[in-house]
């Protein structure tokens, strides 16, 4: 495993959650075994990470060995080609850790390369690639967003006593590494109950940092709500949209989009295509139980992060993370694959990849 491609990979997370709708690329320039140049992608419409890395390399770019996370790009987009650019500077060899999804790229930049006369090597820390860019390469062959569905819990799988209280399950920390979960998404979404029982901003918030506010986005399958409720504030940083089954004419300042009913709601298909229509890689889906049951129900997650607290709640009325009807047989149960399972003060944070039971 080459130190400069694990280099590569370093420099490309530093822009997590400021790239979308792009990939995450980190590049390396090696000249006789030392580092003459680097640097990586930091947004969307800014340089790619190989043409930083040999502005930065100046002339010792020339005959010199690039390592790449992400097969570079053969199109015009708004920038040119990363292509012309390494073959203008002279590299003499290209090692990408994995071949571009997207079908404008998929092997065409690699053929370039090579028909000018350039070797590349692919495949060193494909693994480390392919979860690096998760979100990207499910965007571009899905064609619509990554969901994370996430919730804190009890350790009797309860989001609130049966009176409603909740504040607060999870612990400081908990709540901390949520918001470095916004800072990272492009979009957060909640259901109509959750804004009128804790009436949130669903804002980024993390001390001395530059945050993102992500897409708000809020789904009211009765037309329930109130304009007066806080994340619909014209005052708020970000954009909100509110997708509802009927057009409202009442929220002046805040987009609305009418969407088809489904047995659970509002059709989730339907809210996912029209995200994936505003470029909207991925969505970070927080709650309450009906909203998570429809997305769960319909088969639109991708991923769960559970944080489990440990203190009991108990009563058959106390809410659950997931609500709705349920499945009829445990063969049915989504289950969760990949596990990572980490501390987070007194809490347990569970993450995996949603996969659904053979016996629907």
């Amino acid at each position: 495993m080459s130190e400069y491609m694990l280099r590569a990979l370093t420099l490309a997370e530093k822009a997590r959650g400021r790239t979308s709708p792009n990939p995450m690329v980190g590049a390396v320039i090696v000249h006789n075994g030392s580092v003459v140049g680097e640097g990586f992608h930091a947004r969307a419409g800014e340089d790619h990470a190989e043409v930083v890395a040999l502005k930065d390399a100046g002339e010792k770019a020339r005959g010199a060995t690039m390592y790449v996370n992400l097969e570079p790009c053969c199109h015009f987009g708004k920038t040119p080609p990363c292509t012309n650019a390494i073959i203008r500077a002279g590299i003499r060899r290209v090692h990408m850790a994995m071949l571009d999804p997207n079908p404008l790229v998929q092997g065409k930049g690699q053929k370039i390369l090579e028909e000018a006369g350039i070797e590349t090597v692919v495949g060193e820390c494909n693994q480390q690639a392919q979860e690096l860019n998760e979100i990207f390469c499910h965007w571009i062959c899905e064609k619509r967003p990554f969901v994370i569905a996430k919730f804190a819990m009890s350790l009797d799988g309860k989001i609130a006593t049966h009176t409603g209280h909740s504040r607060w399950i999870s612990s400081e920390k908990s709540r901390v590494y949520s918001h470095k979960i916004r800072n990272e998404v492009d979009a957060i979404l909640v259901g109509a109950n959750t804004i009128k029982k804790d009436n949130p901003r669903l804002t980024t918030r993390i001390p001395d940092v530059e945050v993102k506010h992500p897409l708000r986005v809020v789904l009211d399958s009765r037309d329930g709500l109130s304009a007066d409720s806080q994340i619909f504030s014209n005052q708020l940083t970000g954009k909100t949209i509110l997708a509802t089954t009927h057009k409202r004419d009442d929220f002046q300042h805040i987009e609305t989009i009418s969407l088809p009913q489904a047995k659970e709601g509002i059709c989730i298909k339907a809210l996912l295509d029209e995200l994936a229509k505003r470029s909207i890689t991925n969505i970070l889906v927080e709650g309450g139980g009906t909203v998570l049951s429809s997305f769960f129900t319909q088969n639109y997650v991708d991923k769960v992060l559970a944080f489990v607290a440990p203190m009991i709640i108990g009563g058959d009325r106390a809410p659950t993370p997931v609500a709705g009807k349920g499945i009829d047989h445990i063969s049915q149960a989504f289950r969760l694959e990949n596990l990572t399972v980490n501390r987070l003060a007194e809490d347990i944070m569970i993450s995996g990849y949603c996969k659904r039971g053979h016996d629907v």
